[in-house]
């Protein structure tokens, strides 16, 4: 698979401000009101679709497939997190990134996320063909 456009250094970036919905109370991952795990794993993992970004043709996609995360530090609702997502390595179809995420005040979470690399249309058939028929 030829991807010229795909290599280490691609970076992505995704911006939230995070409101109630985004919390650990809301989200069924904790009972308090702070910036949620799976929130910051949604906000990682777009960080590093924005990062593929026009370096995959138009019949591929991405599905992440692995993602290790250490959620440093809680965030209040009304504040902004910043994600960023850094590619660090190309193995044939798995791409690897950096993740990192951070408010105004420190880092909040950092990790290691892969991506597989996928044809759409062939993804999106056998993904249908799970479903029960009616």
């Amino acid at each position: 698979m030829d991807l010229p456009n795909l290599k280490p250094g691609l970076t992505g970036l995704a911006r939230r401000i995070v409101s109630p919905a985004d919390t650990a109370e809301a989200l069924g991952s904790g009972d308090v009101p702070v910036f949620g795990t799976p929130a910051l794993i949604a906000l990682m993992e777009q960080a590093a679709v924005a990062a593929l970004t026009g370096a995959l043709p138009a019949d591929m996609t991405s599905v992440g497939v692995f993602l290790e995360v250490h959620h440093l530090a809680a965030t209040p609702p009304g504040m902004a997190v910043n994600a960023q997502a850094t590619v660090t390595t190309v193995d044939g179809r798995t791409v690897t990134f950096e993740v990192m995420a951070s408010d105004a005040v420190e880092q909040i979470g950092r990790g290691v996320h892969r991506r597989a690399l996928v044809d759409r249309a062939r993804f999106r058939q056998r993904a249908g063909s799970k479903q029960a028929p009616p």
